[in-house]
């Protein structure tokens, strides 16, 4: 067993959209607008929009993918709709389906990380930075919409910060319908494989590779960081 579609041959790409849920970006026509031009290239690609079916950046994707006839999956931080709407004041109208976790807004992020192919990253804070690493740490495919401001906006600068690398799932477009193609051509390029045990934390893993470095750097007085750029490149 491999690839996804080898054991569910009726699988739709799933493609979690995480973005600013108030604020000021939410007053910003421009981005809402690319918001939803990006949630109706999901829906032109018939795949499954997923987000956490709050107010923000990621519902009016929703909205753009449902106008646009598409299939839409909201992963709640409540524990049923009553707690969905009352206590999360959250939206109902633009999702066909409603998975309520009860986990609350944090943990909940990791149901829907964890149940997309692919991660869009729209404008936001702190919340969406969280989600980003997630994603990233979990070898994601990740397409981050970049000139609309927020964390999107400094995705590379942060990564140089940790040491990490921009891999080759990373995609960065101002253009919402072409990061989408891009994002969904890196997502089946390498065809949803299920080996993300492997990627973690196999011989040739990304954690055991970082976990490796850092012990020779305990031994050998090294920065843990040090080195682990070039092993990251192949993956």
């Amino acid at each position: 067993m491999k690839y996804l579609h080898e054991v569910l041959p009726n699988y739709k790409v799933m493609i979690g959209v995480m973005g600013s849920a108030s604020g000021y970006l939410m007053r910003n026509e421009d981005t809402i607008k690319k918001a939803r031009k990006l949630g109706a290239q999901i829906a032109k690609h018939e795949a499954v929009l997923v987000n956490g079916a709050c107010p923000g950046l990621p519902n009016e994707a929703a909205i753009g993918a449902k106008e646009a006839g598409g299939t839409t999956l909201g992963v709640s931080p409540g524990f049923s709709i009553a707690s969905h709407i009352k206590k999360y004041k959250s939206p109902v109208k633009p999702y066909d389906h409603i998975l309520f976790t009860g986990m609350g807004l944090m943990m909940r992020d990791i149901i829907n990380i964890r149940s997309s192919n692919a991660v869009v990253i729209l404008p936001g804070g702190t919340g969406t930075l969280n989600e980003f690493t997630v994603a990233y740490d979990e070898g994601k495919p990740i397409g981050v919409l970049t000139g609309a401001d927020g964390c999107a906006e400094y995705i590379k600068e942060i990564l140089e910060f940790c040491h990490r690398d921009i891999t080759d799932r990373m995609i960065f477009d101002d253009d919402p319908e072409a990061l989408i193609d891009r994002l969904i051509e890196v997502a089946e390029k390498i065809r949803m494989s299920c080996g993300l045990d492997d990627y973690l934390l196999g011989d040739n893993g990304v954690v055991t590779q970082i976990e490796e470095v850092a012990e020779k750097g305990a031994t050998n007085g090294q920065r843990p960081t040090e080195g682990h750029q070039e092993e990251n490149q192949n993956h």
